[in-house]
């Protein structure tokens, strides 16, 4: 278990302009440090996930407690990356959130169907997206209770 009281949140997100919005946000609105890292491709969060490539000579401490996902990423895109997370035993209890630009209702049905716990249409407006991070921060670590969390 880490030292902060929060659960790690995983972010797996190729635009640094995104990228750096959400930590931006998070530090002014949220009252507590979520402890954050971010992985910039799918095959990026998979290698971290399982502790391989990059991350096989620095063992986690543990696996992140959500993980934010975007579904447009170069390579193993977002789909792919949910669908084996998913599928794999160890994993698939991790809560994980789309947060996307694809209002597709084909790449809603499909994240649901894999496994996804939440859909969110990533905004363009900076208070609609403002709003929606408070509200995904304030759900996701002062409402739900995460798996490992008690």
């Amino acid at each position: 278990m880490s030292d902060t009281p929060y659960p790690t949140l995983l972010v797996v997100e190729d635009s640094d302009e995104d990228f750096e919005a959400l930590n931006r946000i998070m530090r002014r609105t949220c009252q507590f440090e979520v402890p954050t890292v971010r992985c910039i491709d799918g095959d990026d969060a998979l290698d971290f996930l399982y502790q391989a490539g990059p991350y096989a000579d620095s063992p986690l401490a543990e696996l992140p407690g959500i993980i934010l996902l975007d579904l447009n990423l170069p390579g193993t895109d977002g789909r792919e990356v949910l669908n084996q997370i998913k599928q794999d035993k160890k994993l698939k209890t991790i809560p994980i959130v789309v947060m996307t630009t694809s209002s597709n209702p084909r790449d809603i049905e499909e994240c649901y169907r894999c496994g996804v716990n939440s859909y969110m249409l990533k905004p363009t407006n900076i208070e609609h997206l403002k709003s929606s991070i408070r509200l995904f921060i304030d759900y996701w670590y002062q409402v739900a209770v995460l798996p490992g969390s008690v």
